[in-house]
């Protein structure tokens, strides 16, 4: 048997291969012992290598429960093929849950003389999950990851960091990401490079939140940077681990995660895939783009705070920038906060050239703003650019003449204007109050936070239902979950809300640990219905562990009331569609 499966794993016949997982599966079942830990590896790895996800989780999720141990290499190989794909992502993480799960249980069993084994998951082995969290969306199920990896005390390197930061800009948590920021210190060229990645997602929290002075702050940061440590200090002992809290470090109790920023596993090339849209790099240092300037120059100009914007660009770029900004601002018609940029650089001491203030005059001519334009005509000349008001006139530029640099921050300043405040920042600050509260296991106040949101008129986020999910899955309060269920629903009804399938997954999960299996069966048909994966093989060892026996002698005629015969139902029909016999 173990050389015919063996056979079979060498083939590149999808149907062969099938057949050799189905069979695997099947002896197993009868006699657990008859196949090697050698040759399910090999066919877990070939299942995996022709993208038949679900038949390669299902060969390692027996092996972990049978007690056989995959390498570090070999299981590194088989994940690396499996989140390829979406779904393949999703078994994946909910493969690498199980296994830290099982590790820190049997940490914890020793004493009682375990006879399990498991092998501790790495750092690649996280980062190539993570990674193909970003990659897919299911950012719930990397925040996930991430408390797993404090639990089991994986050392967190600089693709993870990374890695962490997108997550963490998904889920809008700014105050994770700052402490991240914190901890990076000084860095080689490589990793400078490497980490404009969350640079660019700490910037774009800024945004969210409409933090424009901490924003500019970190803009100013990000521009003074520079090669400051040498290549040499890349490698596994360039600096003692450091402890980054997970959520907020007023929590005592909190988790904590070893993070070395110059740590780069030499392995591992699994890093971040996406552009950079804030922040590049270029010439060994980091630089912002024009949509960063945009940002920076909308938000100043929505909060009316112009005076901070000319200081900001002259230290950015000089007077070459600030002409930039007033050439994008006549081209789109703020003729008024051009001509304040213009006073501010004056009072500076930094008079900006005679094109720049003629492309503004020109503006107020076409505008037929004439009582600006003697305004302006009358600073131009007790500044010394010009000595005859009524000459200038004549020598009035085309305001229509724009170069490349100030139609490209002109396009981006058209989509910042046409964008808006598509989400209230508020709503962010609310959840991450209420994440805070979460953690924290302050109920009452988490409620409190909760109930604001609705009264903001703005509907909740994801991330909003995810954060109360969590709280109540750690204190054990199932029914309540039931109650946050309810208010997903009525805001999918009213199109405020669109669900993604981690979240979905969560749940389902607690309420298959709260018995609520009419629940149950109405989010896996929903979640059918939106073409999401269930991963029904999670979902019945979770039902095995804690409801082996719920009704299994009992009949429908043998129901005490209309209840239990319903709940009955449910359950068969539960048991039948995980293959519970």
């Amino acid at each position: 048997m173990n050389r015919f499966v063996t056979v079979l794993s060498y083939s590149s016949d999808t149907a062969w291969l099938c057949k050799a997982g189905n069979m695997t599966r099947l002896v197993l079942k009868q006699n657990p012992g008859m196949l090697s830990g050698d040759v399910l590896t090999k066919l877990s790895l070939s299942l995996a290598r022709a993208q038949m996800v679900e038949s390669a989780c299902s060969i390692i999720r027996i092996m972990l429960e049978k007690g056989y141990v995959l390498t570090s290499d070999v299981l590194r190989l088989v994940v690396m093929h499996m989140v390829k794909t979406e779904v393949g992502t999703c078994l994946a993480s909910n493969y690498l849950v199980q296994v830290c799960d099982r590790f820190v249980g049997l940490n914890v069993s020793k004493r009682n003389n375990s006879t399990g084994n498991v092998m501790k998951p790495d750092t690649v082995l996280f980062n190539l999950v993570l990674g193909s969290c970003v990659r897919f969306g299911l950012s719930l199920k990397g925040q996930e990851l991430i408390e797993l990896m404090a639990k089991v005390d994986v050392i967190a390197d600089a693709y993870t960091i990374v890695i962490m930061s997108c997550i963490y800009e998904m889920n809008a948590m700014r105050d994770e990401l700052r402490k991240v920021k914190e901890h990076i210190g000084q860095l080689p060229p490589q990793l400078l490079c490497h980490y404009r990645h969350l640079f660019d997602n700490l910037l774009s929290l800024e945004f969210k939140f409409d933090d424009i002075g901490s924003a500019c702050r970190l803009v100013l940061d990000i521009c003074k940077s520079k090669d400051l440590l040498s290549d040499h200090d890349l490698g596994f002992d360039s600096e003692k681990p450091r402890v980054l809290p997970v959520g907020s470090h007023h929590i005592r109790s909190g988790l904590k995660i070893q993070i070395s920023p110059k740590l780069l596993q030499r392995d591992s090339s699994h890093g971040v895939d996406t552009e950079a849209t804030f922040v590049n790099y270029a010439n060994s240092k980091l630089v912002i783009t024009k949509k960063t300037l945009a940002k920076l120059v909308y938000g100043y100009k929505r909060h009316d705070n112009l005076p901070e914007l000319s200081k900001l660009l002259f230290s950015l770029g000089g007077s070459s920038l600030c002409a930039d900004v007033v050439d994008a601002f006549v081209a789109i018609g703020w003729l008024e906060a051009a001509h304040d940029i213009l006073d501010d650089m004056v009072s500076a001491g930094h008079p900006l050239e005679l094109d720049t203030y003629r492309k503004v005059l020109s503006g107020y001519y076409k505008s037929k703003m004439l009582r600006n334009a003697e305004v302006l005509l009358k600073q131009m000349t007790k500044v010394g650019l010009i000595t005859d008001p009524s000459d200038e006139i004549v020598v009035l530029p085309e305001t229509e003449e724009k170069d490349s640099k100030t139609t490209e921050l002109m396009d981006f300043l058209v989509q910042e204007i046409d964008a808006g405040k598509q989400v209230s920042s508020m709503l962010y600050e609310l959840n991450s109050s209420l994440y805070y509260f979460c953690k924290a296991k302050m109920q009452e106040d988490a409620l409190i936070t909760y109930r604001k949101i609705p009264k903001m008129k703005v509907p909740p986020t994801v991330q909003s239902f995810w954060i109360l999910t969590d709280m109540y899955s750690s204190l054990g309060m199932y029914r309540e979950i039931t109650i946050v269920w309810g208010d997903i629903k009525r805001n999918i009804a009213s199109s405020n809300l669109k669900v993604t399938q981690d979240l979905l997954e969560k749940i389902v999960v607690n309420f298959i640990r709260g018995g609520y299996f009419e629940r149950i069966m109405e989010l896996i048909s929903y979640m059918k219905e939106n073409d999401m994966y269930n991963d029904l093989t999670m979902y019945k060892n979770e039902y095995l562990k804690l409801h082996k026996n719920l009704y299994r002698t009992l009949k429908a005629a043998d129901a005490v009331n209309e209840a239990q015969a319903q709940r009955l139902e449910h359950v068969k029909a539960f048991r039948k569609l995980v293959g519970i016999v």
